[in-house]
């Protein structure tokens, strides 16, 4: 199975002219010069939209799309956070509205205030937990709509079109060359496969393996995981694979980096004799075996050949008559290779679904 062309109802001739802007490889090697051009545009044309039709305070709908596009790369992170502001920035406009209203009857600035505190203060109380950014936001609306109580009903209104107007022209740009978040998770974790593969082949083949180094490379796995782990709402989002798949997969990466930190520690020592070089003659081929493995899940990953991802060919280890200082580092070799045959499973169980 190999990855769908993009956008394949454009004519061939034109998605070959445009392949470079297609390309996800591309688009996740060039994101962040290809967010900020999509951010200025966005700026430009909510500009021209609001200038064009003279709509009052027109600063607020460029403002709302920095808030909601700015600082997020991703589709499934953009879409997201623009329902929240949407809801919120409705939540703020009607509470900032009733506020202009009663000054505007009342005419006593004290109560506008007092009330813009409580209702602060309610967006406070919600906005540490779950739903905290609608409650911020919401708080942040009220000020834009109603300034200290004292802005105009008219003023009011327009300030709520203009933050309207800048979520839709956010959500317009978002589809303009998308940055999935389901790019750079397969990126990332193709990254995270090819570094397995570095490090035990270094410690399968390498007499002088340096301490330093592979503590390194394990404190870079680290970070790829975290990362990994942070992307995960949003692939979900974009892809319609469940959590509890996602999960699996950053389990199934977890617990082979952690075998791989084990193997290190408990790699024999060089050993003469026959027995012990016909050992390591097997784990030699072991090492290829698994580093062909996995560059090919790596490679499945980042070029959509879900092909790659089938395990060929048995383990060359042979687990019987292996002497006694080689069985648990053997061992523990087959347990690798089978964890890394699941992670391969798990992937291609979800892979019409990535592979975008």
């Amino acid at each position: 199975m190999t990855a769908r062309p993009p956008l394949p109802w454009l004519p061939a001739p034109l998605r070959r002219l445009l392949r470079p802007l297609l390309d996800p490889a591309r688009r996740y090697r060039h994101a962040r010069l290809i967010h900020a051009v999509r951010v200025a545009l966005g700026l430009l044309a909510s500009i021209a939209l609001t200038t064009g039709m003279h709509i009052p305070h027109g600063e607020w709908a460029s403002i709302t799309l920095l808030v909601v596009v700015g600082g997020l790369q991703h589709q499934g992170n953009i879409r997201r956070k623009a329902a929240e502001r949407g809801f919120g920035t409705l939540i703020g406009a009607a509470v900032g509205l009733v506020i202009i209203v009663q000054q505007s009857y009342l005419q006593v600035p004290l109560l506008s205030y007092g009330l813009i505190a409580i209702a602060c203060a309610v967006c406070a109380y919600y906005a540490i937990g779950k739903g905290g950014y609608i409650a911020l936001l919401s708080a942040i609306t009220i000020f834009i709509v109603a300034g200290h109580g004292e802005n105009a009903i008219a003023d009011g209104l327009w300030r709520t079109v203009d933050v309207l107007i800048g979520i839709v022209v956010a959500l317009l740009f978002s589809f303009a060359l998308p940055l999935h978040a389901t790019y750079t998770w397969r990126y990332q974790l193709a990254e995270a496969l090819r570094s397995c593969a570095r490090m035990h082949t270094a410690i399968a083949l390498d007499a002088q393996l340096d301490p330093a180094a592979l503590q390194r490379a394990m404190a870079l796995q680290g970070s790829l995981l975290v990362q990994l782990r942070a992307l995960m709402p949003s692939v979900a989002k974009e892809t319609d694979i469940s959590m509890a798949q996602l999960e699996t997969i950053q389990h199934g990466l977890r617990v082979c980096i952690s075998l791989l930190e084990v193997l290190a520690a408990i790699r024999p020592r060089q050993q003469d004799g026959d027995d012990a070089a016909a050992v390591r003659r097997q784990l030699a081929a072991e090492a290829r075996r698994l580093q062909a493995m996995l560059v090919g899940m790596a490679r499945a990953l980042s070029h959509g050949v879900v092909s790659r991802l089938a395990v060929r060919g048995a383990a060359a280890l042979d687990p019987h008559d292996i002497p006694a200082p080689w069985a648990g580092y053997v061992s523990l070799t087959l347990l690798l290779e089978k964890e890394f045959s699941e992670l391969g499973k798990a992937l291609a169980e979800v892979s019409g679904k990535w592979n975008i």
